[in-house]
């Protein structure tokens, strides 16, 4: 199942111009089975994420959130109480906690903005599950690094996803699950057991 897992929508993300419903016709014609949406350390509620859904029943739709956290951006999905993980939170706090919750924590955009990725895992030591390896928002330069955590981090799974701010960009990279994902705990299960490839996705159309 292909999945973008990282995205933003004008409703509570205050950077984002995508309308909500714009954002979930932009996944289907990109050929999405799925999205997760990310806001900036806010999770869709249940009873708005239902609107989404019944506008499009043959798309799955979840809810995570990206996390400002104490060293970066943190993408975390399967969490029940989202006021556990605070703007500002160090990483290793972090990630302890998305696992108490029994959730997946995975490093938005390593490196991007010159953060020192490696020096924060080697002094900090957090409990990642994966790192986003490809997104609209990472050049080739942040891809190749990340391509190069992968290989001396073999433990991590690797997302692709397009940290969609916009309609045109939603899709543009996604992970392709070898797995069946229809909630939070399908969602959890695939990314901590590394079921996702990463890929650019070639059914998306600008």
């Amino acid at each position: 199942m292909k999945f973008d897992l990282h995205m933003h929508t004008a409703r509570h993300s205050p950077d984002a111009d995508s309308d909500p419903f714009e954002l979930v016709s932009a996944a289907i014609k990109a050929g999405l089975d799925g999205i997760v949406i990310t806001e900036h350390d806010f999770q869709w509620p249940e009873e708005e994420l239902e609107e989404l859904r019944a506008f499009a029943p043959q798309l799955v739709i979840l809810a995570g959130l990206e996390v400002t956290g104490r060293g970066g951006d943190m993408l975390c999905y399967g969490l029940t109480n989202t006021s556990a993980v605070p703007k500002g939170i160090a990483w290793p706090e972090l990630c302890r906690e998305v696992h108490r919750q029994g959730g997946a924590c995975v490093a938005a955009h390593p490196n991007r903005w010159g953060q020192p990725f490696e020096k924060i895992l080697a002094e900090q030591k957090p409990e990642l599950d994966g790192i986003e390896v490809m997104s609209n928002n990472m050049d080739p330069d942040l891809r190749a690094r990340a391509a190069v955590l992968l290989e001396k981090y073999p433990h991590f799974a690797q997302l692709g996803n397009s940290d969609s701010h916009q309609p045109y960009t939603v899709g543009c990279c996604c992970t392709d699950f070898d797995a069946d994902i229809h909630t939070n705990a399908d969602l959890v299960a695939a990314i901590r057991g590394k079921k996702g490839t990463a890929k650019v996705n070639d059914a998306h159309r600008t």
